[in-house]
């Protein structure tokens, strides 16, 4: 099955901005054998399943992980 490169994930704050964090596919695969995206400092890390369904998983002992919206993310060619 063909998966998109790359998520936008969007945690939604009430008091703050939304945080938005590019996550890119990496050669792994989760529990549930979907592919775990992360984004490029490694922190944030992410079972994507085929229906858009978000399982977050922790890199750090003392991480809150909130269950963020995803967008998939349309690569722009430069013109």
């Amino acid at each position: 099955m063909d998966y998109p490169e790359s998520y936008e994930l969007v945690f939604q704050a009430a008091a703050v901005a939304d945080d938005t964090v590019i996550v890119r596919r990496t050669a792994k695969e989760g529990a549930g054998g979907y592919p775990i995206y992360e984004d490029e400092t490694g922190i944030v890390r992410a079972e994507i399943s085929d229906l858009g369904e978000v399982r977050m998983l922790a890199t750090g002992g003392h991480q809150v992980l909130g269950t963020p919206q995803v967008r998939s993310v349309t690569e722009r060619t430069e013109s």
